[in-house]
């Protein structure tokens, strides 16, 4: 029997510092992340005594009482309070009443209606001639998402690591990019659709602008954080400042790089309603824009929805890509770090032979 002094709280592993949680246990708090809200969401759009403001009318009682309220019509949301004083207009004409029940408004749909909404939005034409089906606005959005974040990266990713390995690139170029990155990407808008047309050139700039200034800071700081004892021991070996940058820095960055460029990447996607509003409105953003022009407002939700799965789907493969480039770092896989080891042992051993035969040569 486990004594009472040594027996840990439940509580206690749950909120324990820098200790991670057992695998059943984050199986349980990854679906409840997603549950409880969904389990709010339920309770507000089907329990009525709990947030339903208008009243949809069942029957508008009789019509032919004269009153300032009597436009209602079946089917029709309005206020409480305009409901209750054409019931009293009906009342004091001794008329059938109105009836109805408790609503919530029209741009709060019910869970069930935005999960209808996943498929008929697919399957429903639009309802004008010229418009765009919804896959096509998620593939121009995509494509949007993707140049504006991979020409960032083509640049950034280059230029923040030598801001990180190099005094002079740092002075040069980090002052005026920690000046810009605080300026909004939308205000240059107006001056990419005036340089670049209306077309998808001003909208994959503002997600360049966007994600660029952050990028080459945040690639700057992981680059500082290269342990300065491997920069010494490759300059021991004999090693140059470009073989530094390209066998020791760039080697030793690569999994956080590649952790802060899925991070950034989520950066873009926030941009992308915005960006597509520019100039002529395309992509996913122009769908919602006339979605809410109809009051289809489970569409709405729907793509909206929609829009943080695609995001969700691409961390997480992501993810799952970035275990197999870089499994040495999983603390699991002994193989690979006895291989790592016995490399390290190699290297150690060879350069002390070096050593030994400058010595024996020297003397």
């Amino acid at each position: 029997m486990i004594p009472r002094s040594r027996r840990r709280p439940v509580r206690s592993r749950w909120l324990a510092l820098n200790r991670g949680l057992p695998a059943r246990s984050r199986a349980v708090l990854a679906v409840l992340a997603f549950a409880l809200p969904l389990l709010l969401w339920s309770v507000v759009s089907y329990v009525p005594f709990i947030w339903h403001p208008l009243v949809e009318v069942t029957d508008a009682g009789d019509p032919s009482v004269p009153g300032k309220y009597a436009y209602l019509a079946a089917e029709q949301l309005v206020e409480r309070e305009v409901f209750e004083r054409r019931n009293q207009e009906l009342a004091l004409a001794g008329a059938k009443l109105a009836t109805g029940h408790p609503a919530n408004p029209i741009f709060l749909p019910a869970p069930h209606e935005v999960m209808r909404a996943f498929v008929t939005a697919f399957t429903t034409a639009p309802q004008r001639p010229g418009d765009v089906w919804l896959h096509e606005s998620l593939w121009h959005s995509c494509r949007i998402v993707f140049w504006g974040f991979a020409y960032a990266a083509l640049v950034g990713v280059p230029l923040g690591i030598l801001c990180g390995c190099l005094g002079l690139f740092s002075k040069l170029f980090e002052p005026f990019v920690d000046f810009v990155r605080y300026m909004p990407a939308p205000v240059f808008g107006a001056l990419a659709v005036a340089v670049l047309g209306l077309g998808d050139e001003p909208k994959i700039t503002i997600i360049f602008i966007g994600t660029f200034f952050q990028l080459v800071l945040v690639v700057a700081n992981t680059t500082r954080l290269v342990d300065g004892a491997l920069l010494e021991a490759a300059r021991t070996l004999g090693a140059g400042e470009r073989q530094l940058i390209t066998r020791v820095v760039v080697p030793a960055i690569l999994p956080n790089l590649y952790r802060d460029l899925r991070i950034l990447i989520g950066w873009a996607w926030t941009y992308l309603v915005v960006a597509e509003l520019i100039g002529e409105k395309s992509g996913i953003s122009a769908f919602i824009y006339q979605q809410q022009r109809y009051l289809h407002f489970d569409n709405v939700y729907a793509c909206i929805v929609m829009i943080g799965l695609i995001g969700l789907a691409t961390d997480q493969l992501l993810a799952l890509v970035g275990r197999g480039l870089f499994a040495w770092e999983r603390g699991h896989q002994q193989r690979g770090s006895v291989a790592r080891a016995a490399r390290a042992a190699r290297a150690l051993l060879a350069g002390r032979a070096s050593a030994a035969r400058v010595g024996s040569v020297a003397s």
